[in-house]
């Protein structure tokens, strides 16, 4: 993972970048950085991989439908936190980050509703340029998700590509890509050179 080139391409799009060495270092910075205030969290296996949500629930409103029963209502409520964490299916080096969603709450909630939006993205992420972010986030993170998930879907079954299938359990239903940050929202990427997340 090149750090310095996809953090330079970050800056100049207008995203704020730290780096981290692994995860708890990056769990630390967020623990220091959001206290007293509401948080939302996205279908992210790479934020469950950093273990902060029981330390973030001590100083903050947390909501994060991973964690509750009614996982409709949470996603609606995590939409209006002031703060919001997530990662991404792809980054590519030219600093493109690419998203792919089943529901659509997390997509919607990187363009609009928050003050502060932290990406989390380990280096498995990082990808040469757009067309090859666009493929993983298409055929390496989607396909894992699904078979995670256990969805009766080709992509799942195979776990190789996506099939661009029509099955009601299909969970890549739309995709989007960021060239910077919303405008009035503040945005930090923070890149870990440690394999996170999917």
């Amino acid at each position: 993972m090149d750090f310095v080139k996809v953090s330079k391409n970050l800056e100049e799009r207008g995203f704020r970048v730290h780096t981290f060495a692994g995860a708890e270092d990056v769990a630390a910075y967020l623990l220091e950085n959001i206290q007293q205030t509401t948080v939302g969290i996205g279908g992210s296996a790479t934020v469950e991989a950093l273990n902060v949500y029981d330390k973030l629930v001590a100083q903050n409103k947390v909501v994060w439908h991973w964690r509750v029963e009614n996982k409709a209502a949470a996603r609606v409520e995590a939409m209006q936190t002031e703060v919001y964490l997530t990662s991404a299916n792809a980054l590519a080096e030219t600093g493109e980050i690419i998203n792919i969603d089943g529901s659509g709450n997390r997509c919607a909630s990187m363009f609009f509703g928050h003050q502060r939006i932290y990406y989390i993205i380990g280096r498995n992420k990082l990808t040469a340029d757009y067309d090859s972010g666009v493929w993983r986030a298409r055929n390496v993170a989607a396909p894992k998700r699904a078979q995670q998930m256990k969805r009766k879907t080709p992509c799942a079954f195979k776990a190789d590509k996506c099939y661009d299938c029509k099955s009601p359990e299909r969970i890549c239903r739309g995709m989007v890509t960021l060239w910077g940050p919303m405008s009035g929202t503040q945005v930090e990427v923070l890149l870990v050179d440690e394999d996170l997340g999917l």
